[in-house]
């Protein structure tokens, strides 16, 4: 499955925030508990505007997190009013842009906008996306049984199943031994 670029961009940075949560991050404890830690992971995705780099924004961006992390347990029916709500508290006017290295891509405010806006607007639009291409069924909670993380299949095949390689190979190792003991 493919999506637009930016769609692709968002939903991966989505996974990356959600996946900072305890349960699902790679070393168990929360991974977005200082600004410094938010900073690493805006600045993987390339984020660009306004950065206040503090703890207020912190907050708001931990409580968006969490947010996030309760779409991926939603049907895509479910899933409709709350990305509407998203559009709503974001003050979302949407906008054609290209600026680094990016081609034209959708943003959903301003770059002057708070933070959390531009996050919620911009996984408002991707969700969206998701939705409006029937495609809900690939936004899926890790298969793990200890994991708590988030991922979309975007493989042709939607045969996805593990947030990461960590924990298909784990699962993997578990399912051996298994075999093997039995």
């Amino acid at each position: 499955m493919h999506f637009a670029p930016d769609t692709e961009d968002t939903l991966n940075f989505m996974i990356d925030l959600v996946n900072t949560l305890p349960g699902a991050s790679r070393s168990g404890a929360d991974e977005l508990s200082e600004p410094a830690q938010l900073t690493t992971v805006l600045n993987r995705h390339g984020y660009s505007g306004r950065f206040d780099r503090d703890e207020k924004e912190l907050a708001e961006v931990v409580e968006a997190r969490a947010l996030l992390r309760r779409v991926w347990s939603l049907d895509a029916e479910n899933a409709v009013p709350l990305v509407n709500q998203m559009f709503a508290d974001a003050n979302t006017l949407l906008y054609l842009t290209r600026h680094d290295q990016f081609d034209w891509h959708l943003h959903a405010t301003e770059g002057d906008a708070p933070l959390v806006e531009r996050v919620v607007g911009e996984a408002a639009i991707a969700l969206a996306d998701v939705i409006r291409s029937q495609e809900w069924s690939r936004l899926r909670e890790c298969a793990a049984d200890d994991c708590d993380g988030v991922l979309a299949d975007l493989s042709r095949n939607g045969s996805k199943r593990f947030c990461s390689v960590r924990c298909g190979n784990r699962m993997n190792m578990i399912a051996f031994r298994e075999r093997q003991s039995g």
